[in-house]
């Protein structure tokens, strides 16, 4: 907001005078949100968040908080890939002797 103007451009939020207030409305913060999903992955979804005796809402938010970690995740393994390319990847030689000490002989 420009100062003294009292009006807000759009990449500012306007307050809520409650929340400024300090008022406890009891609900935990929340973006509400539309998307657009095919039939079948609606009914889907559905089923399942009744199977799990859940909201839709939270339904769907655990399931971006399970794509967004596995995301996330992928880009951790890519990074370290991309460290251990640069590098050779040979076992010590010692190493990888006591490494076959260690297994328990067994009859094939």
């Amino acid at each position: 907001m420009k100062r003294g103007s009292g009006t807000f451009s759009a990449a500012e939020k306007v307050p809520d005078p409650l929340f400024t207030l300090g008022y406890d409305s009891g609900y935990t913060f929340a973006v509400k949100t539309a998307i657009s999903i095919p039939d079948e992955v609606y009914r889907a979804a559905e089923r399942v968040a009744r199977k799990l005796r859940v909201s839709r809402s939270r339904l769907y938010a655990e399931a971006i908080r399970e794509f967004v970690s596995r995301t996330e995740g992928r880009n951790v393994t890519e990074k370290l890939n991309e460290v251990y390319a640069k590098r050779p990847s040979r076992t010590d030689p010692i190493l990888a002797r006591l490494q076959w000490a260690s297994l328990e002989r067994e009859e094939w």
